[in-house]
């Protein structure tokens, strides 16, 4: 066995591990949970829309 055997079987243990992740990735499974992950940073947008803004009155005291 030389060097080139070894470079043969990396390669070939390369594209396993890249087509794992490929299915792990894009499987159908894990749809839902990359959308979700996706939409993350949006989601204090929307909660922030549908709560209703509380006036803040002279009685009370603002903490800064």
């Amino acid at each position: 066995m030389d060097i080139n055997d070894l470079r043969g079987f990396s390669t070939v243990l390369v594209m396993i591990a890249f087509a794992g992740v490929c299915w792990w990735a894009f499987g159908p499974s894990r749809k839902k949970q990359f959308e979700d992950a996706a939409n993350a940073p949006f989601a204090d947008e929307i909660d922030a829309q549908e709560r209703p803004q509380k006036p803040v009155g002279d009685d009370e005291k603002r903490q800064d």
